[in-house]
């Protein structure tokens, strides 16, 4: 129930700006943490070898720092535990950071480059407005992912301690998991943690997206058939597959070759039968992702109701 509960918050109210022009993000100090350790342990003077054992050895200190906080503060009890899921939840910060593309897109192809470039990697001032369509649809997907699914799975399994250890791996991808040359071997602890804690979750989000596609323009079973047959092709363990699913449920293709600075990343097409993604499927992605959202709260609200049913036998006996 306690994240049922912060699920409705995140979903009505999302991150308040006002909050955090007072107080620092989480997310914010485990990236300073982060940070720190990457000036420390990924500097030059050291060889690719001992990057790499630094950088094990800087996820072992955050992670143990990450789950030491969320230990301390879930004593702090539920109510503390909802407003701090809450925070790390993201479920509305994508929708709108998603549907701003598309209301830049109505607008101009400029202002949609500059929206489209604010959630993702990849060089944006060449894009066209089908490139942006996939680019935003294939965030909004992998991104259920990554900010709702994963962190509320975690959460159940461990509490505050697994979810702040998963934000704390997960910002630690985000910063230095990147296989270039600077964080090749120092965030590589970080990747491969990544890809493990984001494992269950992906599939999890697969599945939800695809059940979630009735009534889009691919459906079910064109989401299920996609996922299973092309999500084994991305370059990442995981993120395959909430796109692949997307792709089939909405009836279009994603992925392909796309651009990061001056290098062309070659990539397999996701559902390569599928049309080519319009403004319109923007807003079909976005209705897809909440329906899964809304899937995944009545499958807790379903697992909960035993210990409501509870909660209320126990409060009618000590009123009676």
């Amino acid at each position: 129930m306690i994240l049922l509960a912060a699920m409705i918050i995140d979903a009505i109210w999302g991150e308040p700006d006002w909050l955090w022009r007072h107080m620092p993000h989480p997310v914010v100090l485990f990236g300073r943490l982060i940070d720190k350790t990457s000036q420390r342990g990924n500097q030059r003077r050291f060889s690719g070898r001992q990057r790499r054992l630094n950088g094990i050895i800087a996820m072992a200190l955050s992670g143990g720092i990450a789950l030491l906080a969320g230990y301390m503060l879930g004593l702090l009890g539920p109510v503390v535990e909802v407003i701090y899921l809450a925070i790390l939840l993201a479920g509305h910060s994508l929708h709108q950071h998603v549907k701003a593309v598309a209301v830049a897109l109505a607008r101009n192809l400029d202002a949609a480059r500059r929206a489209i470039g604010m959630i993702v990697g990849r060089r944006t001032t060449r894009m066209s407005a089908a490139e942006i369509c996939r680019a935003a649809i294939e965030t909004d997907a992998e991104n259920l992912s990554d900010g709702v699914v994963a962190p509320a799975l975690w959460f159940l399994i461990f509490g505050l301690p697994g979810l702040f250890l998963y934000k704390m791996i997960n910002t630690a991808d985000s910063m230095i998991g990147y296989k270039n040359a600077r964080f090749y071997a120092f965030g590589w602890a970080a990747a491969k943690c990544d890809d493990v804690l984001n494992f269950l979750p992906a599939r999890l989000t697969g599945g939800l997206i695809a059940l979630a596609s009735i009534g889009a323009g691919g459906g079910v079973a064109a989401a299920i058939k996609t996922m299973l047959a092309d999500a084994p092709k991305h370059a990442s363990p995981n993120a395959g597959w909430p796109e692949a699913a997307m792709a089939g449920g909405l009836g279009i293709w994603l992925a392909g070759p796309r651009t990061y600075g001056n290098r062309m990343v070659i990539a397999d097409r996701f559902n390569a039968a599928g049309r080519d993604a319009r403004i319109a499927d923007i807003a079909a992605g976005l209705r897809v992702a909440q329906k899964a959202q809304i899937i995944l709260a009545a499958l807790l609200l379903i697992a909960g109701w035993p210990a409501m049913q509870a909660i209320a036998a126990h409060f009618k006996q000590l009123v009676s």
